[in-house]
């Protein structure tokens, strides 16, 4: 069936509602729009959970800073569009500021704890707020089986997963892996903020992550590795770096010794306009017997 295109609530909520009636499950894949492979690979993988798609496509003014992107930030809708409909999504979300943030607007959704105080919610102050804030109006909104989030923002994804199990909302988050491009960069809509030549250095942050990935996972001291790692982003042209950091993959609190459990590795850096993020898993090889 080709793609639909709504714009406000009620329009949304009556077509899902349709879709109930049939016993059909829905899927959402929240996205702020200028969308690329990386999320037509959470199209894809919310089919496989689901008999009907649903993209939002929205950027969201409540999780950007007073110095950050949000005026530049790409909005690119028919070609969106055409992208979803070419991949077989039923239904784009498209509301206004003036939908989701109406006159009298005063409700906040905030997640404590290392969930959002550490990495980009340090570097990002109240970042998480609005992410919070929009996941959870996005998902009692629409009110699907599933809700697809890519693992490029892990942070993100552990952040969405608190507060949905906080606040008792029945949906399954499903976290997908990381789609990169050929020379390891991680997709993102910001790459193209990239001039070519900021573009042939990036995937650096790939490299780098790798390396202390693998190193780190047969136990070697982190400090040395991240010591290292900093000193190749910043030579390779990055500036400033954000974090280097390894934390625990489940709880986010610091691993600054030797990983002995599950963990990641999560980078922040800017390159020329662009602030490019990206991490690892760390899983630790078990000592042979």
């Amino acid at each position: 069936m080709p793609l639909t295109t709504v714009h406000t609530v009620a329009d949304l909520r009556a077509t899902v509602a349709d879709w109930r009636a049939q016993g059909l499950r829905v899927a959402l894949v929240p996205t702020m729009g200028a969308l690329h492979d990386g999320h037509i690979s959470l199209t894809r993988l919310a089919r496989e959970h689901a008999d009907r798609v649903i993209v939002s496509i929205f950027v969201n003014p409540t999780q950007f800073g007073p110095n950050e992107d949000f005026g530049a930030y790409p909005r690119t809708l028919p070609d969106d569009q055409k992208l979803l409909d070419a991949a077989g999504v039923e239904l784009c979300f498209a509301p206004s500021v003036e939908e989701m943030y109406p006159d009298g607007f005063a409700t906040k959704v905030s997640v404590g704890g290392a969930m959002t105080n550490v990495l980009c919610g340090a570097a990002r102050p109240g970042h998480f707020d609005g992410v919070a804030q929009i996941v959870t109006k996005l998902l009692l909104q629409a009110l699907p089986d599933c809700a697809i989030f890519g693992q490029k923002d892990y942070q993100q994804l552990m952040v969405i997963r608190r507060f949905s199990a906080d606040l008792n909302i029945p949906v399954d988050i499903i976290g997908a892996k990381i789609l990169r491009e050929e020379d390891g960069l991680a997709m993102s809509s910001r790459n193209r903020y990239l001039s070519p030549q900021e573009r042939k250095t990036a995937p650096v942050l790939n490299r780098v992550l790798a390396d202390i990935t693998a190193r780190a996972a047969k136990g070697a001291e982190l400090g040395p590795l991240l010591a290292k790692g900093r000193e190749d982003i910043l030579a390779a042209g990055f500036n400033p770096i954000d974090y280097l950091e390894v934390r625990d993959a489940q709880t986010l609190e610091l691993v600054s010794q030797t990983v002995t459990r599950p963990a990641r590795i999560f980078v922040a850096a800017r390159l020329g306009k662009a602030r490019l993020i990206d991490n690892h898993a760390i899983d630790p090889v078990s000592p042979a017997v």
